[in-house]
């Protein structure tokens, strides 16, 4: 809604613009008509100032350090929700019954299955191939083998599409990690929790019974829930604006896929995993926190601070707790783990990190839970892919349901050439 006006004044014209009032957050200059009306467009690099479209998703405040699905905090559906649950919620405008949730459960247990020939393509890449090259290719040959649901403008295709990524992006991650190790295939179990059935596909092998510990699966199940989504990423913003051309939501998953394997993204948990190990024990930090002070040092903490949060991210809250409990249950006795919470308590209580606001974030932990898992390295923005894709799936579905959706076209501040002449080749 709007009830203000902002006055924009470029030389001697004047222009009044409607300004835009969300339920929470700073309001908006509605720009829309600023190029029709005087020829000019706005400069904003990296969108930080720019609101790309119109969502009921998810609120981020950077400053307060709150993070909200659906208005709900994501503090108490870590600790009281599952990642079917939140997933139901971010798809569906609220929290279902229970008799929504099991229909909903059902309905994606019985999407986990992959075609049978689609498993052949894992078979076409490297041994060695990194499991995001997988999943980009494979997802986006998922329209090739389900295109009864790509119709986009038919609300029933996006439905069954939507089901299809969430329930199918476990089996496709698991598959890339047994491929990469050389075990053959564990098919979906439909018994099994969407979480648990993941860590059966990704650590259970033909010849033995795999039992699911039921810490881990909850631990597992909360950095799915900490990671479904997170407003207008960089990610996302590439599912949206994929999205807007039209294209196949499969399509625009494995676009968001191959955005979130940036290291700026969804490799930051793992550079925070090894900075930790860089440090080692303890008694170093002191000696790391001195480097990260110094400019002209090249070390800088990881797992601090966040482009949007100006406090402590939310998540991470959760996920200390969640580290012990992991740690206590499969008896891990790790100088990683006591290096992070001493680094993390040094910081919290030096000047020079609380003046700039360098907080642990959600990735300063989830690292070192994966790895005492069991994870490797490689499988982490993997596993933060398989989370994100119930987020850019709402997020699709949101942008093709909003009438005034239309195909994204930003503008630039072209710099190069004016218009000159060709000049054949002996003349120049």
């Amino acid at each position: 809604m709007t009830d203000k006006q902002a006055k924009l004044e470029i030389g001697t014209d004047s222009l009044d613009l409607p300004v835009l009032q969300g339920s929470c957050g700073p309001d908006v200059v509605d720009i829309r008509k600023l190029y029709g009306s005087t020829g000019k467009f706005t400069f904003d690099p990296g969108y930080k100032s720019t609101a790309s479209c119109e969502s009921a998703l998810t609120f981020i405040d950077g400053e307060e350090g709150v993070l909200l699905h659906r208005g709900y905090p994501i503090g108490q559906l870590a600790e009281n929700s599952s990642f079917m649950e939140t997933a139901y919620l971010l798809l569906n405008n609220d929290l279902p019954s229970q008799g929504e949730l099991d229909d909903f459960t059902y309905t994606i247990s019985r999407h986990t299955m992959l075609h049978e020939q689609l498993m052949q393509f894992y078979r076409g890449f490297r041994r060695d191939a990194h499991p995001m090259a997988i999943m980009c290719g494979v997802v986006g040959a998922l329209s090739a083998f389900y295109h009864d649901s790509t119709d986009i403008s038919d609300p029933d295709h996006r439905k069954i599409s939507s089901h299809r990524l969430i329930a199918k992006m476990p089996t496709i991650a698991a598959a890339a990690y047994k491929y990469s190790i050389g075990q053959p295939f564990v098919y979906p179990d439909n018994s099994l929790s969407y979480t648990g059935n993941f860590l059966r596909m990704t650590f259970g092998v033909p010849a033995e019974p795999y039992e699911v510990n039921p810490v881990v699966e909850k631990a597992l199940d909360r950095i799915f829930i900490l990671h479904a989504d997170h407003e207008q990423n960089a990610s996302t913003s590439t599912v949206r604006l994929a999205g807007s051309s039209g294209a196949n939501p499969f399509a625009c998953i494995a676009a968001g896929i191959a955005c979130l394997w940036g290291p700026a993204h969804g490799g930051a948990n793992e550079a925070a995993l090894n900075m930790l190990k860089e440090i080692g024990t303890p008694d170093r930090i002191p000696h790391y926190i001195e480097r990260a002070k110094d400019r002209n040092d090249p070390f800088r903490l990881m797992g601090f601070g966040h482009r949007v949060y100006k406090n402590y991210d939310p998540r991470a809250a959760v996920m200390q707790k969640t580290v012990r409990e992991v740690f206590d249950s499969l008896g891990v006795k790790d100088p990683v783990f006591e290096t992070a919470l001493q680094l993390e308590e040094i910081a919290l209580n030096d000047d020079y990190f609380r003046e700039k606001k360098l907080f642990p974030n959600v990735d300063f932990y989830s690292g070192i839970i994966l790895s005492a898992i069991g994870f490797p390295t490689t499988m982490f923005t993997a596993l933060f892919a398989l989370a994100r894709t119930v987020g850019w799936v709402a997020q699709w579905n949101e942008m093709i349901s909003d009438p005034g959706q239309v195909i994204g076209r930003p503008r630039q501040l072209y710099t190069g050439p004016t218009e000159r002449d060709y000049l054949s080749m002996d003349k120049r």
